[in-house]
């Protein structure tokens, strides 16, 4: 039986601001700015193709400008963040990619499900999607277009919140009811007219998504595209999960029952292959 009171098992996301606070009052030279560079390497991230001016990174960091420009030069001398030709505006660098690219070409998980996502993308003619699980988002470490339709950009490495997309729910709906922490934001931001804002509401469809084994996304990121999402339980809790996007004039019950069945072996091939975590909680 599930604890009567749902809402409590839904706990906030802490700050990246807080745990930066917390580490300065330990007294511990160096973690507040260790700290700031992870937040200011995030914010630029986070910004994708738009560059920023240094009162820009030193608002959203609540850090002096002089502070914030003796890091960005430090980083930018060492390639982790990249400037225009004025100096003026501020970019992620080269190094970030490069630790990107090391952290997927080393993960144990994505060597044995990107096959399976392959050849479920050929069987489908869906995109599909792996993505992790990140604090209250999900970040995306591999997609297989579809044949039918391209995105003129790649979703590796991007993020979205987890309480929004089919992966995201999949993985929430694995801690609801178990007692661990269910990281969702404070403020539920809708991203499409369908995405869903109601605590009490996000609560009833994770608790549909753990009866019936999967989690469905219904234009909720994207308006026009629909998704089911599978968690990988090959640890615990499930921090991996699978998705297939489709467009909404795509579907009906046949197909998307066509999907949710192939999807499932698919998640079974990949679970059955994939080494056990040895730090889960069984």
């Amino acid at each position: 039986m599930e604890p009567p009171d749902l809402e409590r098992m839904i706990a906030m996301t802490l700050p990246v601001d807080a745990a930066a606070d917390g580490g300065a009052q330990t007294g511990v030279r160096g973690v507040k700015s260790a700290a700031r560079t992870v937040e200011l390497l995030e914010l630029l991230a986070s910004r994708q193709n738009r560059p920023a001016r240094l009162r820009e990174l030193s608002d959203a960091l609540g850090a002096p400008r002089s502070s914030v420009y003796a890091l960005i030069r430090t980083l930018a001398e060492h390639g982790w963040v990249r400037t225009d030709a004025t100096g003026t505006l501020y970019s992620i660098g080269i190094r970030a990619l490069l630790a990107g690219t090391t952290y997927l070409d080393t993960d144990p998980y994505l060597r044995i499900v990107q096959p399976h996502i392959n050849d479920l993308s050929a069987l489908l003619d869906e995109t599909i999607h792996f993505g992790r699980l990140d604090r209250s988002d999900i970040v995306y470490l591999a997609t297989k277009e579809s044949s039918q339709y391209l995105r003129p950009f790649s979703r590796v490495g991007r993020r979205l919140p987890a309480f929004s997309t089919a992966m995201g729910k999949a993985l929430l709906a694995e801690r609801l009811g178990t007692g661990m922490e269910v990281p969702v934001p404070e403020r539920l931001a809708p991203l499409t007219p369908k995405t869903i804002v109601d605590r009490d509401a996000l609560v009833a469809d994770l608790r549909l998504t753990r009866e019936r084994g999967y989690a469905t996304d219904d234009e909720e990121n994207y308006e026009g595209v629909a998704c089911f999402g599978f968690a990988l339980r090959y640890s615990r809790p499930a921090t991996d999960a699978i998705s297939c996007s489709v467009p909404v004039s795509h579907l009906s019950p046949e197909r998307s029952r066509e999907i949710v069945e192939a999807m499932e072996r698919t998640r079974l091939a990949i679970e059955r292959m994939a080494p056990v975590d040895p730090s889960a909680e069984f």
